[in-house]
């Protein structure tokens, strides 16, 4: 049997932008992509500590090095710039892989996304 476990969570990144005419997914600095270990094209759920919303969406690549947080398309009607999400990835494995499992949890500086 297969089950669900986070894998990797970027922990409290402030919202940079919200583009409502954007096909939709969040664009995420790089650098927060790859320390994370995520891919683009990968659902990820995100957390908004804000308001309580939950949206599952998938990941693109930002800008490089600006800390960018945009939820885009639809999503952008749950966020507002300034708030506060947790970004979460999943992965599926056996009962016995996810005891071993160590996943990745980032905490970015908070007011730039930069990882410290």
């Amino acid at each position: 049997m297969l089950i669900n476990v986070m894998r990797a969570k970027l922990h409290r990144l402030k919202v940079t932008q919200a583009d409502l005419n954007y096909i939709g997914s969040i664009s995420l600095d790089p650098n927060l992509i790859e320390a994370a270990g995520l891919v683009e094209g990968e659902r990820v759920q995100i957390v908004n500590i804000n308001n309580g919303e939950r949206i599952e969406t998938y990941v693109i690549t930002g800008e490089r090095g600006t800390g960018q947080v945009c939820l885009n398309g639809p999503a952008a009607r749950r966020v507002q710039p300034g708030d506060v999400v947790i970004v979460i990835a999943y992965g599926m494995m056996t009962v016995d892989e996810a005891k071993a499992f160590k996943p990745v949890i980032l905490f970015p500086d908070t007011d730039t996304n930069q990882l410290v």
